[in-house]
């Protein structure tokens, strides 16, 4: 027996041997292309073609129209000074298609423009290991979009267009059917959505910046499982949406100045299952949109200064509302029934005029955050031209006394007496 295993042990570490003597043979292999101008080849095309799987191409700095270039090799491609590959407003500039590819310090400019086919300025399809890294993309229909992907890395981008009409720009960061996807660090503007997720699981979108898009800061489309945290959308069309998705994880993500008819700093529709917690919604026309959503936990967020903090839905059930801010808000919570079968508790509101005899920082009388005015407005939306009258004051005093119209058990049975200070635990 004791032969046996030390048998076993000779030859594993034959294996060993013969392994990191492949590897080492491997890395000695590796060459260092060199492309540009002053150098002997100077065509990016040329300088694939004569890669072989693990070598390095550098690009000097110049400008380079290739038209589509295609990569299939395991390579590394750098460039020098931010080389810029140009599209000349008709070309999908760089496809890839394998695995361990990196392409770093590239500015990728005018792409074609295609009502049909997506044209990206980086296109990734079946591929795994993929990093998309320190790249600049401007006027690109869509900037980096990956399908069938895994494993893959798109951090310290920056995409930026300037177009006013939708069908003139695709997405900024696009996923189909992706899976253990990292998104970091990247700043988007301009574009449709800044970041679009459709069939997206177990990935992470952290510390990312999105500004300025016609539709969505960030768009989920079945896509469940995923991260997104210590992320800034402001000023686009709406903030974030996240649609028919289950298991998500929101956190410490700021959500500001995203105004207009029907925009949000959060669509919550057809979600279930997630967590929403120690984010800023500042500043929106909407702080939270709910509908269709169930079990989700809505914990420890800051609501200054929108028009309406949250509107809950009548559809929604078994939502958490818990441990929250409201300050500053037109309408801090609004909804289009007459049941709510959600719990709110131990939230600050600013409304909130009740008392504390015992001193324990609760107060002593339930509140109730739906105003009759509210109700009214979100039934009849023409009614917010009354807005601030005193006939508005009288209604809402003579519901809070004799509850008619608003939901009886829409009440928060424990409010704070001071707002909860959410600096000192994250």
């Amino acid at each position: 027996m004791k032969k046996a295993i030390v048998i076993s042990f000779y030859y594993a570490r034959i294996i060993i041997i013969l392994f990191l003597i492949i590897i080492t043979l491997s890395n000695a292999s590796a060459d260092a292309i060199r492309v540009g101008s002053r150098q002997q080849i100077k065509s990016i095309t040329k300088a694939i073609e004569t890669a072989k799987s693990g070598d390095t191409i550098f690009v000097s700095e110049g400008i380079y129209r290739e038209g589509n270039i295609i990569i299939e090799k395991s390579i590394t491609m750098i460039g020098e000074k931010n080389p810029i590959l140009d599209g000349e407003n008709k070309y999908e500039i760089l496809t890839l298609h394998g695995k361990n590819i990196t392409i770093s310090g590239f500015k990728f400019i005018n792409t074609g423009i295609a009502s049909i086919k997506d044209i990206a300025a980086i296109k990734i399809l079946e591929s795994s290991r993929i990093n998309i890294l320190h790249n600049i993309f401007s006027n690109a229909f869509f900037g980096i979009y990956f399908a069938s992907s895994s494993d893959c890395i798109i951090e310290n981008n920056i995409l930026e267009a300037d177009v006013n009409a939708e069908h003139q720009i695709g997405n900024g960061i696009h996923l189909w059917k992706c899976t253990r996807m990292s998104i970091r660090k990247n700043k988007i503007k301009g574009q449709r959505d800044g970041i679009y997720f459709e069939f997206v699981t177990d990935s992470e979108i952290i510390e990312n910046y999105s500004e300025g898009n016609l539709r969505y800061g960030l768009h989920f489309m079945f896509s469940n499982d995923d991260i997104y945290q210590y992320n800034t959308f402001i000023n686009n069309g709406a903030g974030v949406a996240v649609m028919y998705t289950k298991g998500v994880t929101m956190f410490n993500n700021i959500f500001q100045h995203n105004w207009g008819s029907s925009a949000y700093g959060l669509l919550l529709k057809d979600i279930r299952d997630s967590k929403i917690q120690n984010n800023k919604f500042i500043e929106n026309s909407v702080g939270v949109f709910m509908e269709g959503s169930s079990r989700n936990e809505i914990h420890e967020n800051e609501f200054s200064k929108n028009g309406y903090a949250i509107r809950l839905q009548a559809s929604c059930d078994d939502n958490k509302i818990e441990r929250n801010n409201f300050r500053q808000n037109t309408f801090d919570l609004v909804t289009n029934g007459n049941i709510v079968l959600n719990k709110i508790d131990a939230n600050y509101w600013d409304k909130y005029e009740g008392y504390d005899l015992n001193k324990d920082k609760v107060g002593d009388v339930p509140y109730r955050p739906i105003s009759l005015y509210g109700t009214v407005v979100e039934r009849m939306p023409t009614a917010i031209l009354l807005w601030r009258s005193f006939f508005v004051f009288l209604l809402d005093r003579a519901e809070k006394a004799v509850p008619v119209i608003t939901p009886e058990n829409l009440i928060d049975n424990t409010p704070a007496m001071l707002p909860h200070d959410f600096d000192k635990k994250y």
